[in-house]
């Protein structure tokens, strides 16, 4: 038995976008979709994270890898992925086959890395590459100094073929680059015994300027891959009103009046769940007079029930899912303070608002790009809808503006 490890290149000087390997897509660190991908693969003996950053080592903990630290002489941004990995190679001498992942592929899904390493293990080659298929015409480049004319490089210009007719050129795609240790030792990653994995085009997507991200974020929440865990069905989402609905602010009018405000894109986002058949039950657990008549009229317009849990919240919410029969995987929460700890990690979606810190935030399975009381609940009940992979439910185009329901 060969021992198989994965590496993630992730150095924390990144110059197109600042720490990208890390910044949010969908809710997640951009290198959580390659981990959580490699370590549900079930075909590495080990799983790492090479950087020199410290909130990416972090991160990656988190996720679940081993970080290799690297050294500064591989750091620099003049070194190569290969430079980077024989060094890995030479602080792991038990290693014999090493898969290269590209942190900006987050569409890679487990069963792309299963096909691929097998190809090395069990086929025998020595070297194995993401290729994606693709259907553009290229030409060759000339420059004014050169005076003369271009020339096409893989057509006929007077037989265009069609797009159905012509079968389209294989170009990497960047997801992964699988070698044996004796090929990096000879320094190089594509060798010996070679062969290509295919891969569809929708789960071919490489970040690397800003320009990408929004592109890349619509991709993955239709084609990402979002665990073996993902519940086929919320039944429950349980929500806070106090710094999840609500932002914690409670403005005094000229009359002494308090008021509480609440943006009307959470409340359509509720009822988006209420129309997919999930129960949603808001959560409470503030004495304030103010707080009480917003909860009440929040339940008269949602139809929602309100509940008021005291410490610790698992245990009455525990009590709730066996009155309704309901496992944790059945269940999504979205809290904002260390009272919400064990349910966010119990629950089988969680979510945090942007503005959220510490322990909650670690326990959330998603950390929401919208802050408490601005359109997080939207996100979150979007997030569940996606990843439950209901093709019915699409994100509705309403526009950047926000809109709030005062209520006193």
């Amino acid at each position: 038995m060969r021992h198989v490890a994965a590496v993630i290149l992730a150095r924390g000087g990144s110059k197109g976008i600042p720490l990208k390997n890390i910044k949010l897509l969908a809710g997640i660190p951009l290198i959580g979709w390659v981990i959580r991908a490699a370590i549900d693969s079930d075909v590495f003996d080990s799983l790492w994270v090479s950087t020199d950053h410290d909130e990416i080592e972090r991160v990656a903990k988190k996720w679940g890898a081993k970080v290799h630290r690297r050294s500064a002489e591989v750091s620099k941004d003049t070194t190569s992925s290969l430079e980077t990995i024989q060094e890995f190679c030479r602080m792991n001498p038990e290693v014999d086959i090493i898969c290269n992942i590209q942190a900006t592929s987050p569409c890679l899904h487990p069963h792309h890395l299963i096909q691929a390493v097998e190809m090395v293990t069990k086929q025998g080659y020595d070297s194995v590459f993401s290729v994606v298929r693709r259907h553009h015409f290229r030409w060759q480049e000339v420059t004014r100094e050169e005076g003369t004319d271009t020339k096409a490089l893989n057509l006929n210009p007077a037989k265009r073929p069609h797009h159905q007719d012509w079968a389209g050129e294989l170009c990497e795609n960047g997801s992964f680059y699988i070698a044996t240790k004796k090929l990096i030792d000879e320094g190089v990653l594509q060798g010996g015994k070679m062969a290509y994995f295919e891969m569809p085009a929708e789960y071919s997507i490489d970040i690397d300027i800003d320009i990408d991200w929004p592109v890349a974020e619509q991709r993955v929440l239709r084609f990402g891959y979002f665990g073996k865990d993902k519940p086929e069905l919320v039944r429950l989402l349980l929500c806070n009103v106090l710094g999840c609905l609500t932002d914690w602010q409670i403005s005094l009018s000229a009359s002494g009046d308090e008021r509480v405000s609440v943006n009307s894109r959470d409340l359509d986002g509720i009822t988006m769940l209420q129309r997919e058949g999930t129960e949603v039950i808001l959560l409470t657990s503030s004495e304030n007079p103010t707080l009480k008549t917003l909860t009440d009229k929040l339940s008269q317009q949602t139809g929602c029930v309100v509940m008021s849990l005291n410490e610790p919240k698992q245990v009455e919410v525990e009590k709730l899912m066996k009155e309704k029969r309901l496992e944790w995987k059945e269940v999504a929460y979205i809290g904002n303070d260390a009272t919400d700890v064990d349910c966010l990690s119990l629950a089988g979606l969680s979510a945090v608002p942007l503005d959220t810190s510490g322990m909650a935030l670690i326990a959330a399975k998603y950390q929401c790009q919208s802050t408490a009381g601005h359109g997080a609940v939207r996100e979150f009940c979007e997030h569940i809808l996606h990843s439950l992979h209901n093709p019915e439910q699409q994100r509705s185009d309403t526009g950047s503006m926000e809109a709030c329901i005062i209520l006193w």
